[in-house]
């Protein structure tokens, strides 16, 4: 049963390797900013921040795949992401991942799953 309380977005709001959906969870207490977007039919979520650097993947907000609508990208340094996986395929953090948030789809909504505290 997911928390009806930590919504995300309606399902329909994330285009096979199109725009992601931003939103944001909590880290020590803090806001930190998160994504989620959609590949090989399911939704995956993960922390807003390279690898490499702790910046923002989008290049423009939730636009965090690269051209193909294959790989997510890091507009600063070029990191690529497998987006099922959050591996980094090429890049400056080449064999490292992104942070991935655990989300579920159920009755046409995406959700967060995992308390956003356990990750303070």
């Amino acid at each position: 049963m997911v928390d009806p309380a930590r919504v995300i977005c309606v399902s329909s709001a994330l285009i096979e390797g199109g725009k992601g959906v931003r939103f944001s969870v909590l880290r020590g207490g803090k806001p930190v900013p998160a994504f989620v977007v959609r590949y090989n039919g399911s939704a995956y979520g993960y922390l807003n921040q390279c690898a490499h650097i702790p910046v923002e993947l989008d290049w423009v907000e939730g636009e965090f795949f690269e051209s193909s609508g294959l790989y997510l990208m890091c507009t600063t340094h070029g990191a690529t992401y497998e987006p099922d996986t959050g591996y980094c395929v090429m890049g400056p953090c080449k064999r490292q991942r992104l942070t991935a948030l655990s989300v579920a789809e159920e009755d046409g909504k995406v959700y967060l799953t995992q308390s956003e505290n356990n990750h303070g």
